[in-house]
């Protein structure tokens, strides 16, 4: 199998990079520096207002809007400033446990290792004290950043958790003897106490030199947040996330990763770079791309990219998915189609539903939807038939950074599953609402927009001293009040002694409409 990392930054103003497996594009991200990305970034706050009946607590960080802070991302240290709060026996094991932390979802310090019983918030907090915390989820929509207490700085194949105050080894390196090696090569490089530190899954086959320079990278990382925390005053960025390029490779790039092509100079030395130093055995994978047809149109990225925005998502042999977004809900319908196989109704929905989960899988990487996400899939009697597709489904999510959850098929043939929402999707970035349909995906009618009309137009006949009615609206609007509403049109004027005078426009939206009453001095009348 070939898997290169394509690297797009010809325009200052996106990067892009995508992760291509055999001419199938299975990763991408997307960048602009227009948009200031403060996911991963650690900041000095001030708590600015409490809320009890949330449990949280809005920080002013220094970006312009505050941050949403709630009781479960307060990291035990805090829990010192809350009088007469003592913590349970169970939660000090629970803390103390060597709990294993699953790989990339570190940012949340596994649930297994925070305290299950908290202080409340408002004895925690007071309006004005400062907190040390870190993005974990950007601002979407109205909603503010969601922020946390128990920070995380990863390193190539180290992470540092400063509230973990321990070793601990990746969930997804399996082997007992691999983590059991890990640990003890981990604790003779002699970590700083109160420190905590987790090995990444792209650590488990590193040797003692690659993980101490990885951690006296990390701690050197620590002592400048320290000193800036000390030194700067107020709200104030402390620490901020590596660029979009070498923060991909440091988490994305692995030994399956046969090339990483890039098309701009200074991006490509500065990838180069940063492999040297922290992987200098993989620094021949990266090149240099300098012809004049674009990097992602030689690979075909751009077709797959504009596939990306389609609603409706053809599968091979036959069928298609469509994928419809909501607020906080995705909902994705699989259809038959064209599908058919020489067995039965019920083999034809077992072999498109796996199709299916596998594609549906990498439209939700690509498209980075989040939150809740609900699938219907095509019904299944056979119950050994449902527990395959949902085993399918699983095992293409493996490869996604984010976390998710999948719950077993519904009696109604529905798989619903979450899935972590860190930042807008590629298509909340990417689009604005459409000021036509406000983001409902249609207009009215050439009718419903006539009959609106003969409302409006009746009701402003019956203003006082009326003599002149301007209806301004779309060609297409006009020319079917014209012609197939005339004779009410006519009664109108008839009724009111107003002349009704159509004015259609070619370069307005669907539903446009403007309506101005004028009296017998040719003055506008304000509409009651």
């Amino acid at each position: 199998m070939s898997q290169k990392m394509l690297i797009n930054a010809r325009q200052t103003e996106e990067f892009r990079i995508a992760v291509v497996n055999n001419k199938v594009l299975e990763d991408l991200y997307v960048e602009r520096t227009t948009n200031e990305n403060i996911a991963g970034n650690i900041y000095k706050g001030v708590i600015v207002n409490i809320e009890q009946s949330l449990q949280a607590a809005f920080v002013d960080f220094g970006v312009g809007h505050n941050g949403f802070l709630h009781i479960s991302d307060v990291e035990p240290h805090y829990f010192k400033q809350a009088p007469n709060f003592k913590m349970r026996e169970d939660d000090r094991r629970r803390m103390g446990r060597g709990s294993r932390v699953r790989d990339d979802e570190y940012d949340d310090f596994s649930e297994s290792g925070r305290p299950r019983h908290k202080p409340p918030i408002q004895d925690i907090f007071q309006k004005g004290d400062e907190v040390l915390v870190q993005v974990i989820k950007e601002g979407i929509g109205t909603k503010g950043p969601t922020l946390s207490t128990y920070l995380s700085i990863p390193g190539r194949y180290l992470v540092l958790m400063p509230s973990l105050g321990r070793v601990g080894v990746s969930r997804k390196i399996e082997d007992e003897s691999t983590r059991r090696k890990l640990r003890s090569l981990m604790n003779s490089l002699n970590p700083p106490k109160g420190l905590g530190f987790i090995v990444r899954t792209a650590g488990s086959d590193r040797t003692r030199k690659e993980l101490a320079t990885d951690l006296a990278y990390l701690l050197r990382i620590w002592k400048s947040i320290v000193r800036r925390v000390k030194h700067i005053p107020g709200a104030n960025c402390v620490y901020e996330e590596s660029d979009m390029i070498i923060r991909t490779i440091r988490d994305f790039f692995t030994a399956d990763v046969d090339e990483i092509i890039v098309d701009e100079r200074s991006a490509y030395e500065r990838a180069s770079d940063f492999l040297r130093v922290i992987m200098p055995r993989f620094a021949d994978r990266i090149t240099y791309y300098d012809d004049r047809e674009p990097l992602f149109t030689k690979y075909a990225v751009e077709e797959e990219i504009a596939k990306i925005d389609s609603r409706k998502v053809a599968l091979k042999d036959g069928g298609s998915i469509v994928i419809d977004q909501a607020e906080a809900l995705v909902a994705i319908d699989v259809n038959t189609g064209n599908f058919r196989t020489n067995d039965s109704p019920e083999e034809t929905a077992f072999q498109l539903n796996l199709r299916a989960a596998k594609e549906i899988a990498r439209q939700i990487r690509l498209r980075d939807l989040g939150g809740v996400i609900v699938n219907d899939f095509i019904d299944m009697t056979s119950d050994e038939h449902k527990r395959a597709v949902e085993r399918t489904l699983r095992d293409a999510l493996k490869r996604d950074r984010a976390k998710t959850k999948i719950l077993k098929t519904s009696p109604f043939g529905l798989i619903e599953m979450t899935r972590q929402r860190v930042k807008p999707g590629l298509q909340r970035s990417g689009y604005r609402e459409c000021p036509c349909c406000h983001g409902g995906g249609a207009v009215k009618s050439v009718e419903s927009m006539a009959l609106e009309i003969i409302r409006r137009v009746t009701q402003a006949s019956q203003e006082p001293k009326v003599v002149k009615i301007v209806v301004e609206v779309s060609e297409d609007v006009a020319a079917f009040l014209n012609n197939m509403k005339r004779s009410q049109l006519a009664k109108i004027e008839s009724d009111s002694s107003a002349r009704v005078v159509l004015k259609g426009e070619s370069n307005v939206w669907p539903e446009h409409v403007k309506i101005d009453v004028y009296n017998e001095a040719g003055k506008k009348i304000e509409l009651s």
